[in-house]
C-alpha cells in the first residue's frame, strides 16, 4: 500500500509538472489548456497569407481580462500603413448584441415592452399594406421572428415584405432591428444623432468604450481602415451603396465602428453583468429562436448566437459587410472569449477556424501529457486491485 502511494504521488508530480508554463507567455484555451502566443501568432500569420488578409486586430480574454491584444498587417495597403491600436473597423453584424444590449436598458426602464406590437408605438409605412406587421414585437424583431427579409433590396422589386407570419418562424433581417430602432427615436423624441448620443451614455461610458459607435465621429473616420475585397483588390467605399446608406445614420444591425481592445470591454461588461439587471441579461441571452445548423444546436437570443454545450453556453456572432469582416465569442460562465475585426472578406472565415482552433490543445502537448499520465495512473489503480485481489483469494480460509 505504501509503494502505491508512493507511486499516486509521482504521477500527480508528473502531473503537475506537465501542465506548468509561464502565463505571460501563454493564453488559454476554451478547454484550458496552454497556448503559446507565439503559436497563436503563427497561426494567425498562416491563415492572414492564406486568405490573403491585409490586416486584422484581435483581443483575447481569459477569466474576464485580456490577456493577448494583437494589430497585424496593413490598415491601407497603398499607402503602406500598418494596423495598430488607433485603427478602426467596421463591425458589421456583431452591431446586432451591442444594440440588443442597448435595447435591454430601456426594457428595465418600463420604457419599451418586449411584447407590445412595435406599430402602438409607431406605425409603419413601408409595410403598412400588410397587416400581420401590427403583430411584430421587439422580441421578435431582435430574434428575427419579424418575417421581414434580411434587406429590403434583397427582393426585386426593392419593397419591404413579410416571408410568414410574425412569430412563426425563424429568419435573419436587419430590418427587424432597424425597425426597433425607429421605434425608439420615436419614444425619445430624437434623431439618429441624439440615438447615438443616448448610445454612448447607456453603454459607451458606463462599460468604458471610447471609441466604438453606430454614427462615425472625427476619430474613426481619421484612424478606419480602408476596405478590401476577396482578392485584396482596394474597395471603393465612397461610391458604396451600403456605406452611403448608413452615412450620418444608426443603422441598428449593421453600422458599429471599434476595435478589438475597446470591443473587448463591452465583452467584460457582459461577463461581468454590467450595466444591466441580472434579470436582463437572462431576457437578453435565453434562446429564442432554433437556428437551422447541420449537427449543432445552435439558438438565438435578442441580438447573439448561442451554441448550447453541456453545463454552459457559448455566445458569438459575426459580420460580414463588403470589405470589413469580424466574428467575437464568448463564455459568460468561464469569462473566456475573443474577438477579431479585418479589413477583408475573410475574417468571419478565420473567426470560426480560431474558434475550433482554440476549444482544446492546439499543440497538443499539456493534452498528451496528461492522456499520459491518467494512462499510468489507470494501470496502476488495476495492479493494485488486482493484487489486493489475488491476496483475498490466497488468504486461508476460517473455520
Amino acid at each position: 500500500m505504501c509503494r502505491f502511494i508512493k507511486l499516486l504521488r509521482i504521477v500527480i508530480l508528473l502531473g503537475i509538472l506537465g501542465a506548468c508554463s509561464s502565463k505571460t507567455d501563454t493564453i488559454d484555451s476554451y478547454l484550458g489548456f496552454d497556448i503559446p502566443k507565439e503559436t497563436l501568432d503563427g497561426f494567425l500569420d498562416a491563415k492572414m497569407e492564406e486568405y490573403d488578409i491585409p490586416g486584422l486586430s484581435i483581443a483575447v480574454l481569459n477569466d474576464g481580462k485580456v490577456v493577448c491584444h494583437k494589430t497585424k498587417g496593413l490598415a491601407d495597403v497603398a499607402n503602406k500603413i500598418p494596423v495598430d491600436s488607433k485603427t478602426i473597423f467596421e463591425g458589421a453584424s456583431i452591431s446586432k448584441p451591442v444594440f440588443g444590449f442597448f435595447v435591454m436598458t430601456f426594457v428595465e426602464e418600463g420604457v419599451l415592452d418586449l411584447d407590445k406590437p412595435l406599430f402602438e408605438y409607431l406605425e409603419y409605412p413601408d409595410i403598412a399594406h400588410d397587416e400581420r406587421y401590427k403583430k411584430i414585437t421587439a422580441r421578435m424583431a431582435l430574434s428575427h421572428r419579424s418575417g421581414f427579409p434580411n434587406w429590403r433590396e434583397d427582393n426585386k422589386d426593392g419593397k419591404l415584405n413579410i416571408q410568414f407570419e410574425p412569430g412563426t418562424d425563424y429568419f435573419y433581417s436587419g430590418e427587424g432591428y432597424q425597425y426597433v430602432t425607429q421605434v425608439i427615436k420615436h419614444i425619445l423624441n430624437t434623431d439618429d444623432a441624439g440615438l447615438e448620443a443616448e448610445f454612448q451614455e447607456r453603454v459607451g461610458k458606463p462599460l468604458g468604450l471610447k471609441h466604438t459607435v453606430y454614427i462615425q465621429n472625427e476619430y474613426t473616420r481619421k484612424h478606419k481602415a480602408e476596405p478590401y475585397d476577396e482578392d485584396r483588390n482596394w474597395i471603393d467605399w465612397k461610391n458604396d451603396y451600403w456605406v452611403q446608406k448608413e452615412e450620418g445614420n444608426f443603422y441598428a444591425p449593421s453600422s458599429i465602428h471599434s476595435e478589438s481592445l475597446d470591443f473587448s470591454k463591452w465583452m467584460i461588461g457582459v461577463m461581468n453583468k454590467k450595466v444591466l439587471s441580472r434579470q436582463s441579461y437572462n431576457e437578453l441571452l435565453k434562446p429564442h429562436s432554433k437556428v437551422p445548423y447541420d449537427g449543432v444546436d445552435v439558438s438565438y437570443t435578442l441580438g447573439f448566437l448561442t451554441i448550447h454545450f453541456p453545463f454552459t453556453n457559448i455566445y458569438l456572432h459575426s459580420g460580414n459587410n463588403e470589405g470589413f469582416t469580424s466574428w467575437f465569442t464568448l463564455d459568460t460562465e468561464k469569462d473566456w472569449g475573443f474577438v477579431i475585426f479585418t479589413n477583408s472578406e475573410y475574417g468571419e472565415q478565420l473567426g470560426q477556424e480560431l474558434f475550433f482552433y482554440m476549444l482544446a490543445d492546439p499543440g497538443r502537448t499539456k493534452l498528451y501529457v496528461i492522456l499520459g499520465v491518467s494512462f499510468i495512473f489507470l494501470i496502476l489503480v488495476i495492479i493494485f486491485f488486482a493484487r489486493w485481489i489475488i491476496k483475498q483469494i490466497r488468504k486461508p480460509k476460517q473455520l
